[in-house]
């Protein structure tokens, strides 16, 4: 839970600067939690299955990232955290196509970045081997391309304006992954989320320094032009 944590409080923040709660918001690949885990608003989940009952604000829509059930620009902001890495590189920029063709303002993607990143997981793969523990799914999926990095941003039209900042140093993401393998930590985790959220959120900011394990592309509709 912290390690999600760690990567949608910015992005709540950036949702705060830019649109209002009730707005319409997408997020791509969102599981069953997701950032309405975090954000007061509701918020439209897309993605291929849907493992648990969806958190109470976030409504599932079944679909793929690359072919949205969606008109033109019906959303104020969607979100892709931590999804990219999991498509193949050749339909990345179809995710993110899709994503600025549904959003009239704002797109945010949050995504490991990197080869550094890449080898972190990479350790924390062969650790779960050493303790004997199966390692999930999403670090499994890791394995299996290289990690995104800025170029997938560079062919945007003249309509776009791309900012991006880093996010959650890499020891510190190392050092989360090791504790949430133990339920201990996970509750201990979950409990402070709970009860104090925005110390959590305060504390967390501080992990936020380089060398980063994610960076957040901050995407925004300055015109008219490509809608």
């Amino acid at each position: 839970m912290l390690n999600w944590a760690v990567r949608y409080f910015p992005i709540v923040r950036v949702l705060k600067r830019h649109v209002r709660n009730e707005d319409r918001i997408l997020e791509i690949g969102s599981g069953s939690f997701g950032l309405a885990r975090f954000y007061p608003g509701p918020v439209v989940g897309c993605d291929l299955i849907f493992p648990s009952l969806p958190q109470s604000n976030l409504l599932p829509v079944r679909c793929t990232g690359t072919q949205l059930p969606f008109v033109d620009s019906c959303f104020q902001a969607v979100v892709v955290s931590d999804v990219l890495e999991h498509v193949p590189p050749d339909e990345r920029l179809g995710v993110i196509r899709e994503a600025l063709r549904v959003s009239c303002k704002l797109a945010v993607f949050g995504f490991p970045y990197g080869k550094r990143a890449h080898v972190l997981d990479e350790h924390f793969l062969e650790f779960h081997r050493r303790i004997a523990v199966p390692p999930p799914r999403w670090l499994e999926e890791h394995m299996l391309f290289p990690f995104p990095e800025e170029e997938l941003f560079r062919g945007l039209n003249d309509g776009w304006k791309v900012e991006a900042f880093g996010n959650e140093h890499l020891g510190f993401h190392d050092w989360v992954n090791r504790r949430e393998i133990s339920r201990v930590w996970s509750l201990f985790f979950c409990g402070c989320l709970r009860i104090a959220p925005s110390v959590v959120e305060a504390l967390l900011r501080l992990a936020d320094r380089p060398p980063f394990y994610r960076m957040i592309f901050v995407v925004t509709r300055t015109s008219n032009q490509g809608k």
